[in-house]
């Protein structure tokens, strides 16, 4: 059996954060998806071009310089705005970034540009004649998005989904840098402080496989329930 030295708890803890940090993640960058991809799929040329710089932006720059910009200059940029507060009106306003909610909103930023490009397809791929045709039965805008478009959008969009939770699942591993206690950064405490690197980071790396293949059962599931009754083509 692997002795870890005494770091087995902080590094099963560590994982927990990891788990919840992807899943929030997760959460959020699939709603700025879908809000990403309905407002480059509308009329409305605000709404477009903001879709349209957001995801040009955030896809542009490396995941790793986007959460150091966040943490580490978002700090700097709420202290400046605290001071002049202060200097204007004597206003004290203080606010600490914590590393775990900046790790939420950055993987999650960084991941809904990439939902808004998959959703965007997704969506685009439901075909015009049903939508047609649901409004010529009566439905109203709701009821065709949510019994037409959103089930076929979201068999669509299954594949590039699990690929982006997949990548999302290892992007959690940055969190470390901006020093978030998860498995990574527990890892690399030990390895230091026992001088074996190999001891401790191998066993992230089967918990992080672990996860990336059970998740990967879970999407091929998903996918077979989304697609009953579809001819797949050979």
């Amino acid at each position: 059996m692997l002795d870890l030295k005494g770091y087995g708890p902080a590094l099963l803890d560590g994982a927990v954060v990891t788990i919840e940090l992807a899943f929030l993640s997760l959460a959020l960058a699939v709603t700025l998806g879908l809000i990403g991809a309905s407002s480059k799929l509308s009329s409305n040329r605000l709404a477009k071009g903001t879709a349209t710089a957001y995801t040009t932006l955030i896809r542009g720059v490396p995941d790793l310089v986007m959460m150091l910009l966040f943490y580490y200059g978002g700090q700097v940029a709420v202290n400046n705005l605290s001071d002049l507060l202060w200097e204007a009106y004597e206003i004290d306003v203080f606010f600490q970034f914590d590393p775990f909610i900046s790790g939420v909103v950055t993987i999650g930023l960084i991941f809904g540009a990439y939902m808004t490009e998959t959703f965007r397809g997704a969506f685009l791929a439901v075909e015009t004649g049903q939508i047609e045709a649901a409004r010529a039965y009566g439905f109203t805008r709701w009821h065709t998005f949510r019994r037409i478009i959103f089930p076929q959008m979201l068999r669509h969009a299954l594949p590039g989904l699990g690929n982006n939770w997949q990548v999302l699942l290892k992007t959690t591993a940055l969190v470390s840098i901006i020093g978030l206690t998860d498995m990574v950064r527990v890892a690399e405490e030990a390895a230091k402080a026992e001088r074996m690197p190999f001891h401790f980071f191998i066993p992230v790396a089967f918990v992080y496989l672990t996860l990336t293949a059970g998740s990967e059962l879970f999407i091929k599931w998903l996918n077979k329930r989304a697609n009953v009754g579809v001819v797949q083509g050979g």
